[in-house]
């Protein structure tokens, strides 16, 4: 108990950094007019055109034995880092620009679901064009973890409850995405003699996510039966 709070407790302090650095950005996109729902969906086609880099990555090689065009993999990773700064400006845009709407939370909840299925389709379409099967299906575990991460909250949301434990949150689902992608371009273009294939950091990063973000998933599973029995024997 006293690890998680203290690690709910670190994550809220390094968003209140990151909120630090980003908020002159904030005003600037207030300034000149940009409302918060647009600002999502710039940060969802980012994540279309990551996920596009993706898919090319492994269409431009021609046959499973070349592997994919780690280039195209380094630039995807690049893309999803910016796509995942909309992310959290969205919220920031719509709370320092008084713009906030019940509407507006809805809205940025789908299109996150609609980024992060995307994206992670890309990759899986990626693995399975160039032979690695194994990792495709892993990473369509990890798409499977990050949804259902998502829908318990929501589905307990909607009892009354909130549901916000957890590990492998979307925050950090993008952002172990989106470092290995760009970490498996860089060393698959700039390394010359590779001592391991670059597309295990990847398959490693979405091991990762699939593992954890189901454990997350049936964490909140548990965490609403305890609340619900809870409040029923109150």
């Amino acid at each position: 108990m006293k690890e998680k709070k203290a690690y709910q407790e670190n994550r809220d302090t390094l968003q209140l950094l990151i909120y630090k650095i980003i908020n002159p950005i904030v005003h600037g996109m207030i300034r000149i007019g940009l409302t918060p729902n647009a600002v999502t969906t710039i940060g969802l086609l980012g994540n279309i055109a990551a996920a596009t880099l993706f898919i090319l990555a492994g269409d431009s090689q021609g046959c499973l034995s070349s592997g994919p065009d780690y280039s195209l993999i380094l630039w995807g990773g690049a893309v999803l880092i910016v796509s995942s700064l909309f992310d959290m400006l969205d919220g920031q845009v719509a709370r320092l620009g008084n713009m906030t709407s019940t509407f507006g939370a809805m809205y940025d909840s789908v299109l996150d679901r609609y980024s992060e299925l995307i994206t992670l389709g890309g990759l899986a379409y990626c693995m399975m064009d160039t032979g690695y099967r194994t990792g495709a299906i892993i990473t369509f575990i990890a798409l499977i973890g990050s949804l259902m991460v998502s829908y318990v909250r929501a589905r307990a949301e909607g009892l009354g409850i909130e549901c916000k434990i957890g590990f492998m949150q979307r925050p950090e689902r993008v952002v172990l995405t989106s470092a290995s992608a760009l970490a498996a371009g860089i060393y698959g273009v700039c390394a010359i003699n590779q001592p391991f294939d670059p597309m295990w950091i990847l398959l490693t990063a979405m091991g990762i996510i699939a593992v954890f973000a189901n454990i997350t998933a049936f964490a909140r599973i548990f965490h609403s039966k305890r609340l619900l029995q809870k409040n029923s024997q109150a």
